[in-house]
């Protein structure tokens, strides 16, 4: 009786091991919990053994994927709002870092950087962005996701603003009655600097000792804020650059060490990424001095164009003979890259105006967008530090463009649920990151996500049709101007590699 009762226990224990090893093989002994770590401006050839040795091991024991894709345009708030939505600008509305909002303001843009101008467009347009996030998505599962961040006010903002969930950022904290434990926890915030290395470990004390022993969210969202602004103001490669990157690298290390001490580095599957590449800048392009000329005065006084960033909106009505005048301008201009306007046909990849990239191949035709949208022109000349990608945008290094170097980043992955070991050609974007999150937390995925879940990179995951387009959209000489955009696809998802221009 007492062997029978022995192996019946035996049969009960292996049975509720079975139970607790998922769909990708892996026992699961404790609850799972997922890190994306977005490091502002991070190139993939920044992580080296030399420069970020930790974040270089992390991909070795889990995947990198060598094909990762910003989305366009190449910018922090983008990029922010498609990291939550797991949607392109087509659907989530937040069109560039600076932004033209009629019913926020008739005259002026609003610098999306800023959390009170994104909270004057929320209040004008009824909703920032036109696509649920992944904070209010999880929120009704009955999960949470937490951000964090050294960045921007605002693009910390994007990360979880309208969920239930938390949000700490150097200068504020939700929901309120949070803020009353980040002081106690973390002491009062540093001053910013450059590197901003002191802020940004400060974020990253706010996930371990707030995030990971206290509020213990599903998904956390941690931002660091360089090597951007390093970079911004002295070049890729630039020594301080360097470093910066080192002390954000640093810092990652001290994040795993902290779950490892915790035994909470194997239950946590640990994603970093950033939000784009990085170019540097010769400063030839002024978009707003060029089509001031084809500005009229309205009856308030004020100019009928407006720029916001790379968009250009017609105030008083967008004719297609002005918009073609404009257009034409800037296909002679040897600073102008690729040129957008709207699709000549519904859903069409040529623009209305001969020469142009419709919006859809941007995936940026949304009602809150421009009449043309502009990218300035780049090459491949390699800086004084050796690294390729340059553009004609103003100042010293950035971002912004559709060059393969702005948009061209990092994506790493490590975890229980990743493959180990590995690398993967395989095209991915920042809007695949949500609904991979998603699969890994069982919840379906609505229908306003486009991005993909990235099953070639998890343990058991399905292989993935790959299918690179090298001319991709040819358009013919317009103006001695002629544009392409080469297209990569994944199943039924598609990719924008980079668009180039040919002038005779």
């Amino acid at each position: 009786m007492a062997v029978s009762r022995r192996l019946a226990l035996v049969a009960l224990s292996l049975l509720i091991v079975h139970l607790m090893v998922d769909s990708t093989g892996v026992a699961q002994t404790q609850r799972r919990t997922h890190l994306v770590i977005v490091v502002d401006g991070l190139r993939p050839d920044y992580v080296t053994p030399k420069v970020m040795p930790r974040l270089f091991r992390l991909g070795r024991r889990g995947i990198v994927f060598t094909a990762h894709h910003s989305v366009f345009p190449t910018v922090t708030r983008v990029n922010a709002s498609s990291f939550v939505t797991g949607a392109y600008p087509e659907a989530h509305g937040l069109l560039g870092n600076t932004i033209y909002v009629p019913s926020a303001s008739a005259t002026k843009t609003f610098d999306t950087g800023e959390r009170e101008n994104l909270e004057a467009v929320e209040r004008a347009e009824g909703k920032l962005l036109t696509a649920p996030t992944l904070g209010e998505i999880l929120q009704r599962e009955g999960r949470t996701l937490l951000g964090v961040s050294s960045g921007s006010t605002g693009s910390a903002y994007l990360l979880n603003h309208t969920a239930g969930g938390a949000l700490i950022h150097t200068d504020y904290a939700k929901p309120p009655e949070l803020s009353s434990k980040v002081l106690p926890v973390l002491g009062p915030p540093p001053a910013h600097a450059t590197p901003n290395d002191a802020q940004n470990q400060r974020a990253i004390d706010a996930y371990l000792k707030l995030g990971v022993d206290d509020l213990r969210p599903d998904v956390t969202f941690l931002w660091v804020n360089d090597p951007d602004g390093t970079a911004h103001a002295n070049g890729i490669g630039a020594p301080l650059t360097r470093t910066s990157l080192s002390l954000v690298d640093a810092g990652i290390g001290r994040i795993e060490d902290g779950l490892r001490m915790r035994g909470l580095l194997d239950s946590t599957n640990i994603i970093v990424t950033s939000d784009h590449g990085f170019s540097t800048e010769t400063g030839e392009l002024h978009l707003a001095s060029l089509v001031e000329p084809f500005s009229t005065t309205m009856d308030d006084g004020s100019k009928d164009i407006v720029v916001a960033e790379g968009a250009i909106y017609l105030r008083s009505g967008a004719a297609k003979a002005r918009v073609a005048e404009i257009v034409g301008m800037l296909q002679r201009r040897p600073e102008v890259g690729a040129i957008f306007t709207r699709a000549a046909t519904p859903g069409g990849q040529q623009g209305l105006v001969p020469g142009t990239l419709s919006f859809d191949v941007a995936r940026w035709n949304h009602p809150r967008s421009g009449d043309i949208l502009v990218s300035a022109n780049w090459t491949d000349k390699s800086n004084e530090f050796g690294f390729k990608g340059a553009t004609t945008q103003e100042g010293v290094a950035g971002h912004g463009t559709s060059s393969p170097y702005d948009i061209h980043n990092t994506l790493i992955a490590a975890g229980p649920d990743f493959r180990q070991n590995a690398t993967s050609d395989a095209p991915t974007a920042n809007v695949d990151i949500a609904p991979t999150l998603l699969r890994l937390l069982g919840i379906a995925a609505p229908p306003t996500m486009s991005g993909r879940v990235i099953e070639e990179g998890l343990r058991g995951g399905e292989s993935v049709r790959l299918s690179r387009t090298s001319g991709g959209v040819v358009l013919g000489i317009v103006n001695g101007y002629g544009l392409s955009a080469r297209v990569s696809t994944v199943n039924s998802s598609r990719y924008l590699d980079y668009t180039e221009v040919k002038r005779r």
